[in-house]
């Protein structure tokens, strides 16, 4: 894949770089430059304004056109629940809080500006999306302050060689409520991907409706990796850690 330095020079227009690489947008959203309206100015006229170098400018861009680092780089199969638990706090819980209202800030703008256009498609999105984020955002809250506190105790418990104890919470009653979570967040995000079309940005769409289209596809890859480790990693193990302390 080519660098941004081979295919973005310093008069390329902000507008065309976000229009060939719509993840860019985090990047003039965090300098402060106008990809939308004021798209229109070359790249180095842009960064002048706001006293940004280039080059580094471009680094970013480079780095978030590229896919991030994720747990298919280590084996959470093994290792304890501890880590897998602090790796979704760091990188999956991390990520909705700045994305979920990040995306919402994008689709309002879109709805004022295309909601009338796209009557058929954007009011559903809206509705749909504006669901998941409180239901992803109480389902955080509920793994943050019951589910991954008792699984981290039941580790501790199994280091220091004592039993699970009667009164402990069985652990697979908070695990089935999340997977009936996931399987919620999963339906609603199938449900976006059917009204924006496979993400794709009509022929109208301006760089900010292109924008949120790749934020949310790249949410829902995020989400996706998400669910994965929980439901096929966390939640099994974490089960079966309980089922070994409370012996036969």
């Amino acid at each position: 894949m080519p660098t941004t330095r081979e295919t973005i020079g310093n008069e390329t227009l902000v507008s065309a770089i976000v229009r060939s690489y719509p993840a860019s947008v985090r990047v003039f959203q965090e300098y402060g430059i106008d990809f939308c309206c004021g798209g229109s100015k070359p790249l180095s006229e842009a960064c002048r304004e706001k006293d940004v170098s280039i080059d580094r400018l471009l680094a970013d861009v480079e780095k978030a056109r590229r896919p991030p680092e994720g747990a298919g780089t280590r084996d959470w199969n093994a290792g304890p629940l501890g880590e897998l638990i602090d790796h979704i706090l760091d990188t999956h819980h991390a990520y909705l809080r700045t994305e979920l209202p990040r995306l919402a800030r994008m689709l309002a703008q879109v709805i004022e500006k295309h909601g009338e256009k796209h009557s058929e498609s954007l009011p559903a999105l809206d509705e749909t999306y504006t669901g998941l984020k409180k239901e992803l955002t109480d389902h955080m809250w509920k793994e943050e302050n019951v589910l991954f506190p008792l699984v981290k105790e039941l580790e501790r418990t199994q280091s220091s060689g004592s039993g699970a104890g009667p009164q402990r919470m069985p652990v697979s009653a908070p695990i089935m409520v999340m997977e009936q979570e996931h399987e919620a967040a999963a339906a609603a995000m199938r449900k976006m991907r059917r009204l924006t079309g496979d993400y794709t940005p009509p022929e109208d769409a301006c760089n900010t409706y292109r924008a949120l289209l790749d934020g949310l596809q790249r949410f829902e890859a995020d989400t996706h990796q998400h669910i994965h480790l929980e439901n096929n990693i966390l939640f099994p193990k974490a089960i079966e850690l309980q089922e070994s302390l409370s012996g036969p």
